[in-house]
């Protein structure tokens, strides 16, 4: 799991914004929980100008950790709220990553994966 996050930075440094999004969603797929590659995937969203669902990705990030650093200081350089759609799912339980309202419904939609 660490080998692929800091594959996905690496590939986000060098603005490789497909590949850090395939890496960073694996991470996801695996760990629903895992904070760090949910602001991954904010900030591969962020670069591609993306902004509101930007903050909607770190709004659920800070719904699985409320002391994520990077969530907070993204938040911060974009000026955004972190907002959450109107029918958000409350923070994620184990299983409920796959539910409509989960995480992987709503990175489906947030990168037009149908």
């Amino acid at each position: 799991m660490i080998e692929r996050l800091l594959a996905a930075e690496g590939a986000l440094a060098r603005d490789e914004l497909d590949h850090a999004q395939r890496l960073y969603g694996q991470v996801v797929e695996a760990d629903p929980r895992n904070a760090i590659a949910v602001v991954g995937l904010a900030r591969v969203l962020a670069q591609r100008g993306d902004t509101d669902a930007a903050g909607e990705l770190l709004a659920h990030a800070l719904e699985i950790d409320p002391d994520e650093a990077a969530a907070h200081r993204l938040l911060a350089e974009l000026d955004v709220p972190a907002t959450t759609p109107a029918a958000a799912a409350p923070p994620l339980a184990p299983g409920l990553a796959t539910a409509p309202g989960g995480l992987l419904a709503r990175l489906r939609r947030l990168f037009r994966l149908g």
